[in-house]
């Protein structure tokens, strides 16, 4: 799908009213939650927000970073605080993934989102997705967990990746979401693939 043109840029120094991005950013969840990505255009936001389409744009230049931001503000939930508890700071981290993922505006979001960040519309770095990056909230969990609960040969990265990928399929893929696995299901498999060989633990214990 071709995007909509971009707008004028917002200028510098000028304040953004929290009351209206609440509305723009309201109206975009309700329209996505009942209407699905196609139909969240700004024009559809402007009218059902009652605002000009020309602020809207000021304050985002494409509809994909306003339903970027209405969707994913910010993976707040998932910043979480490492404890040093590995099991308990996975199945937080997993849990607030699943939670950010799984809302009915995001389910309708994502395969849109997905299919523009392919068609190369997506105005972040590569190192980003969906406007922020998790990875190192999930680093500084193995980091801080004890000595002997993480294979210092396992690649922090790709265990993220596999964890992305089953958090995304349980909750875009029907075949996956009808399943009753419960996420504790997933944090002992994660755990599992993170703890090293018995020789090993051994040895980083002793350290």
């Amino acid at each position: 799908m071709a995007q909509e043109p971009r707008g004028p840029s917002l200028p510098r120094g000028r304040p953004r009213d929290p009351d209206i991005d609440d509305r723009v950013l309201d109206a975009t969840l309700a329209i996505l939650s009942e209407e699905g990505f196609a139909a969240t255009t700004i024009v559809a936001v402007a009218r059902r927000s009652g605002m000009n389409a020309s602020a809207i744009y000021r304050r985002w230049p494409s509809r994909i970073e306003l339903i970027e931001e209405a969707v994913f503000p910010g993976f707040d939930d998932v910043s979480i605080r490492p404890t040093g508890d590995l099991r308990r700071d996975v199945g937080r981290f997993i849990g607030a993934y699943e939670r950010t993922l799984s809302s009915p505006a995001a389910r309708a979001a994502m395969p849109g989102l997905l299919a523009s960040y392919q068609q190369g519309a997506s105005p972040h770095p590569a190192q980003k997705w969906l406007r922020v990056s998790a990875r190192p909230h999930f680093r500084a969990i193995l980091e801080a967990a004890g000595p002997g609960s993480v294979d210092s040969d396992i690649d922090p990265d790709d265990v993220f990746d596999l964890l992305l990928g089953t958090v995304l399929a349980r909750a875009l893929v029907p075949t996956v979401v009808r399943r009753t696995r419960s996420a504790e299901h997933i944090v002992d498999l994660v755990v599992r693939a993170l703890r090293p060989t018995d020789g090993r633990a051994a040895a980083a214990r002793l350290q």
